[in-house]
């Protein structure tokens, strides 16, 4: 369930990442398998990732109808050259729209909803990227903790 909206001005983020262009009911069976390679890969380099969480960022298409480009990945320390899929990525710096997410992942769109909805009562538009920063692991599914947030244009 999310808690209300809000502007916030957040720093970029540094992310070890792999990229897929895919649709949006496509994200829940494409997450895992790059996951999987983002973490083999931190495994290899050790000191850089200390306490980040894994971050999805979007991309937005213009046409809704299109793929999207998403990066799967763990917030890392420092940009590094890329290995295989696994390169550096960076979250933007900016003002978002941002709300929590607390609940179960399968329940993330009723939070990304409310701030689409947000933004359109308050005729504020997006710049095209968002992305979902993962709290701790609980196995108590009520307690999960997911950080949404949009560029604003």
């Amino acid at each position: 369930m999310p808690t209300g909206v809000s502007i916030e001005v957040v720093p970029s983020r540094i992310l070890a990442a792999v990229h897929r262009s895919i649709r949006i009911d496509q994200i829940a069976s494409a997450w895992r398998p790059a996951l999987d390679q983002v973490w083999a890969f931190l495994q290899q380099h050790p000191g850089l990732r200390t306490y980040g969480h894994n971050i999805f960022l979007y991309h937005h298409p213009e046409n809704m109808q299109s793929p999207m480009d998403v990066d799967f990945g763990v917030q890392v320390t420092r940009p590094f050259e890329r290995t295989g899929e696994v390169f550096s990525a960076e979250t933007p710096a900016g003002k978002v729209a941002t709300a929590l997410h607390v609940g179960p992942y399968q329940r993330l769109a009723d939070t990304h909803n409310a701030i689409h909805t947000w933004a359109s009562a308050n005729k504020i538009s997006f710049a095209g990227k968002s992305w979902e920063i993962y709290g701790d692991w609980t196995a108590d599914a009520s307690k999960l903790e997911t950080r949404v947030e949009y560029l604003l244009s």
